[in-house]
């Protein structure tokens, strides 16, 4: 069973920034394949963020060049670091992970990005 708990949202003014924390339990993380969602009031849930265990990156075409995934194994914790944030960006943000057919989710943390 693993454990996935976010950090780091809040609320920020459009063009700052925010890192946000997963933080994982159990064990075998560096072989998750790891990513960060996000749902927005009124809409679904829509994949951000993807990072391998390999580490290769993969993005939505709406945050490429201003949001960055990666992971440190040894901390059990994949990060997204969010900048240039705009207003659309505000959602709740969550942590994912896979393994097979095992998948778990956090429980999301809020980021509103003010005009």
């Amino acid at each position: 069973q693993v454990q996935l708990v976010e950090s780091g949202g809040g609320l920020v003014q459009a063009g700052g920034s925010l890192r946000l924390s997963c933080l994982a339990s159990g064990r075998f993380f560096s072989t998750y394949f790891m990513g960060w969602y996000r749902q927005a009031p009124g809409k679904q849930r829509e994949l951000v963020a993807t990072i391998s265990s390999g580490g290769r990156t993969n993005y939505v075409d709406s945050v490429k060049g201003r949001f960055t995934i990666s992971r440190d194994n040894a901390k059990n914790t994949v990060y997204l670091q969010m900048d240039s944030l705009k207003p659309e960006d505000t959602a709740v943000y969550y942590c994912n992970g896979r393994l097979g057919p095992l998948d778990y989710w956090g429980q999301g943390t809020q980021v509103t990005v003010s005009s």
